[in-house]
């Protein structure tokens, strides 16, 4: 029942397996996120520290149980893809936030 299916060009979709694993983990880390803004237990510079570190491992999950980005030789176009990506969009959130911020300092002067 844990059969990798392949795609007509080769590529692995992964098996069922791999499928429920990622969905458990996926539920679990949410429902620990949940659990923590929900019960007040910690500070709130400690909740969000936790909620980053929850929603960090999240993306890892997706990433490797839904999107099989791993390791290996056949992903590397897809690896080179998704770091291309995710350094164009923090170039842009940041190039933007700084403008934004330059901008706000020199109207606040005159």
């Amino acid at each position: 029942m844990s059969e990798i299916h392949t795609s007509s060009s080769g590529e692995s979709h992964g098996s069922v397996t791999s499928y429920v694993i990622g969905f458990v983990l996926a539920v679990i880390l949410t429902v620990l996120a949940f659990a923590v803004v929900a019960t007040h237990s910690l500070s709130p510079s400690g909740t969000i520290l936790a909620l980053s570190v929850l929603a960090l491992v999240q993306v890892v999950v997706h990433l490797h149980y839904f999107l099989h980005m791993g390791g290996g030789s056949e992903q590397r176009w897809n690896n080179m893809c998704f770091v291309f990506t995710v350094g164009f969009v923090a170039i842009f959130i940041i190039g933007t936030l700084f403008i934004m911020n330059n901008t706000a300092i020199h109207m606040m002067s005159r």
